[in-house]
């Protein structure tokens, strides 16, 4: 049958060749990933990479990020600024083509004027200038300042001549599109957090954070390095040695630095950098410190007679425990794998880190023998609680998602077998849990109800965490095993939805379980399986009208549009109080519910956060407490 429609025509004419940016602003996700509030935070992180770069490569000292009183950002560093001359391919100035064409820039290929980079991971300055309403480069260099407009990525006007300097440097100030994002609001403690993080790994460099909003400045420069970023992080821990142990080396063209200090508690916290990106997913390097750790810790001890010979070697969780750690490596060429991009994959770099760490390590433990005592001890301790914990588990872990008679009486299970479909309630007290097993969808929802608070897993090393019964009964119900055995992939359910009171003792439950899936089970947050129900505090009727409102504010303004005559209003204590179809149809119903996504943006900030609110220290929780009382809803009962 002829073709008659023209819709079915598929010639050469009907391709798109999208010419300079045009891509980004067709498709902004595929270059900055979202069009939300991280997306907004990317194109400031993407223009301070870049003078990051020319930094950490010995030119200049100093950057200052500024928020404008109008929501604009400024970028300014005293590096070499970005060259004017014209560029032999584009025959524009190469700023301009730096600004107005993708993958453009001093990194690529062997001529490259950058030696160390992060910048490649990133996409580059015309993805900003691409994103934004406007942007304004100017740039000191040769005694001239140089000056360009761009309007959606494309200029106004040639690079122009404003005046005359005795510094150098590049000055990038944007406004956010509109038509592009979200939102166009930054948040101030985020990008701060980047930055800190950026001080402290690129000794030395000064970075200034001004917010005219606000008129707050924030200075951060670390000459200690990734020295003093452990000390950040532990400074609400007790440290097990005074020192943190500081490691260096080369191999070729590769450079490792490791800090790590041990302290009196029980969980791991390391993070790793390539080329200064947070490598969230790990990779090789990772893999050659935890070989390093545990072979040089097993040497030693075996050397000093403290393990003896027919006592079993330490395992990597054991040389792990109370660990805190930074390991940063910079290199050539740094190949990137893993869902986001944030997984280091090359080969060499394992035996690089290995060989530097192992010689490093063993060094210190030989000079610093009172320091290499304690951490061997400690491990020794945790080799011991594993042995306990091994049994424990063996009473929490599941042969296969079919086998009933493995799961825990409480727990009221779902007919569908495909995780992806199914929730797991984890639900305060047996009276709640009573009603939601009541008011639930059978189908596809799972019910646990949780007796009195769990164990706090801040304080507490795996073998006692796994001998409490309710602990032990929702690693049963997950199926994902805990540890060293976590696989997410065998989670039986796609969402755990915590739902408990909205008084204060609910919120104590919600933050202990918290604690627990961050220290024990992160990777099943960083998979977006965690969720927090957010049932009704009122319970509102005037006439035959039935209203429910979830703080007070939405209470203010219902009594104001209905009228408060003949009103009935009733506050919720707890989830008990609920019917249970008032319980499904505004806690449990996919239809009509709100349920928040737990969310890990800032690794760092977040496990500060569980250190202060459920650590040993009692001071910095009041501090906390005090600063941040202001936020919370005073509560009636």
């Amino acid at each position: 049958m002829a073709e008659d429609r023209m819709e079915g025509i598929y010639e050469a004419e009907h391709i798109q060749v999208l010419e300079g940016l045009d891509p980004v602003r067709r498709r902004p996700g595929m270059y900055i990933g979202s069009t939300d509030e991280r997306g907004l935070h990317h194109l400031i992180f993407e223009v301070v990479d870049n003078s990051i770069d020319e930094l950490q490569n010995g030119y200049g000292d100093t950057i200052t990020v500024t928020i404008l009183k109008d929501g604009c950002v400024r970028v300014s560093d005293n590096g070499r600024g970005i060259p004017v001359s014209i560029h032999p391919k584009t025959g524009r100035p190469a700023v301009e083509t730096v600004m107005t064409t993708l993958h453009a820039g001093g990194k690529f290929g062997e001529g490259g004027s950058y030696k160390m980079t992060g910048g490649l991971h990133g996409v580059g300055v015309s993805v900003v200038n691409a994103l934004s309403e406007w942007c304004e480069v100017e740039v000191h260099r040769g005694g001239k300042i140089y000056r360009q407009r761009y309007r959606r990525g494309v200029p106004e006007h040639d690079l122009e001549v404003v005046g005359e300097t005795d510094r150098t440097g590049t000055t990038t100030t944007f406004m956010a599109d509109a038509e592009i994002f979200e939102t166009l609001h930054f948040n101030a403690e985020t990008i701060a957090s980047r930055l800190r993080e950026l001080a402290f790994l690129n000794r030395g460099i000064l970075i200034i954070f001004r917010d005219e909003r606000t008129g707050k400045e924030s200075r951060y420069q670390y000459d200690g390095g990734i020295v003093s970023f452990v000390e950040h992080i532990n400074k609400l821990k007790d440290p097990l040695h005074d020192q943190v142990i500081y490691i260096q080396g080369e191999v070729g063209t590769t450079q490792v630095e490791l800090a790590m200090q041990y302290n009196t508690g029980y969980s791991e916290t390391v993070y790793t950098f390539a080329n200064n990106i947070n490598t969230q997913e790990g990779g090789t390097h990772l893999s050659g410190f935890r070989s390093a750790l545990t072979r040089t810790l097993n040497d030693y001890a075996r050397k000093n007679n403290m393990l003896k010979n027919n006592e079993e070697s330490f395992a990597g969780e054991d040389v792990r425990e109370g660990l805190t750690a930074v390991l940063s490596v910079r290199l050539i060429d740094p190949q990137f794998e893993g869902q986001t991009k944030t997984k280091l994959g090359n080969s060499d770099v394992r035996g690089i880190v290995e060989s530097v760490v192992s010689e490093g390590l063993a060094t210190y433990l030989e000079e610093h023998p009172s320091d290499a005592r304690k951490i061997v001890e400690k491990a020794l301790q945790a080799a011991r609680a594993r042995e306990a914990a091994r049994k424990a588990r063996e009473l929490t872990r599941r042969k296969n998602a079919l086998e009933i008679s493995s799961l825990p009486g409480k727990l009221a299970d779902c007919a569908l077998e495909d995780p992806e479909l199914c929730e797991l309630y984890l639900v305060e007290g047996d009276s709640a849990g009573g009603t939601a097993k009541q008011g639930r969808d059978r189908r596809f929802q799972a019910i646990m109800p949780l007796r009195g608070k769990i164990l706090n897993t801040e304080r507490a090393r795996l073998d006692k965490i796994l001998s409490n019964n309710e602990i032990r009964a929702m690693i049963s119900a997950l199926g994902t095993g805990i540890g060293d055995d976590f696989d997410v992939e065998k989670a039986r359910y796609g969402k755990v939805i915590i739902m408990t009171d909205a008084d204060s003792d609910g919120a104590h439950i919600r933050t202990l379980l918290l604690t627990f899936f961050y220290r024990y089970m992160r990777e099943l947050i960083e998979a977006g399986r965690v969720y927090i129900a957010l049932p009704p505090l009122y319970y509102v009727k005037k006439g035959k009208q039935e209203h429910y409102c979830y703080n007070d504010q939405e209470l203010d303004d219902l009594l104001e549009r209905i009228g408060r005559q003949g009103v009935e209003v009733q506050r919720y204590k707890g989830l008990g109080e609920m019917n249970a179809d008032q319980l499904w149809e505004t806690t449990m119903n996919p239809e009509t519910r709100t349920i928040l996504k737990v969310t890990i943006e800032d690794a760092v900030a977040a496990d500060e956060i569980f250190s202060i609110l459920m650590g040993d220290k009692v001071e910095p929780r009041r501090e906390f407490i005090e600063a941040n009382a202001k936020y919370v809803e005073r509560l009636d009962v």
